[in-house]
């Protein structure tokens, strides 16, 4: 039974540590627009931790993620992938073909994943 408990345990900690390839970034850039943009100002950190650490940054970009091979690694972890995702679900008039639009403390950004 312990060896079931280590065994599940490092399944949830590995992906952490797989990732192959140049990473990928949320870039947040201000912009000027009348146009629908998702509300993040009372959002957290641990819930979108790509966009506002983007946001927070001094050149706003996020941590990079890398994937794990195979696609393993998306399956158990969050990605900034799903932050975009997430919002444009919430609200879709925010979506770009990029990305999504965000307001924050006044200022509204475009963000979306790249991959320089």
């Amino acid at each position: 039974m312990a060896l079931v408990v280590v065994a599940l345990l490092a399944l949830g900690a590995l992906p952490s540590y797989l990732g192959s390839g140049d990473p990928y970034y949320l870039t947040v850039e201000p912009i000027e627009t009348n146009g629908t943009a998702a509300d993040v100002n009372n959002v957290s950190d641990r819930r979108y931790p790509y966009l506002i650490g983007a946001i927070e940054s001094d050149d706003g970009r996020s941590k990079g993620y890398q994937t794990g091979p195979y696609g393993v690694k998306e399956w158990f972890t969050h990605t900034p992938f799903d932050e975009v995702d997430a919002l444009t679900q919430q609200v879709p008039g925010a979506a770009t073909e990029g990305g999504v639009r965000v307001r924050r403390d006044g200022e509204v950004y475009h963000a979306e994943v790249v991959r320089p």
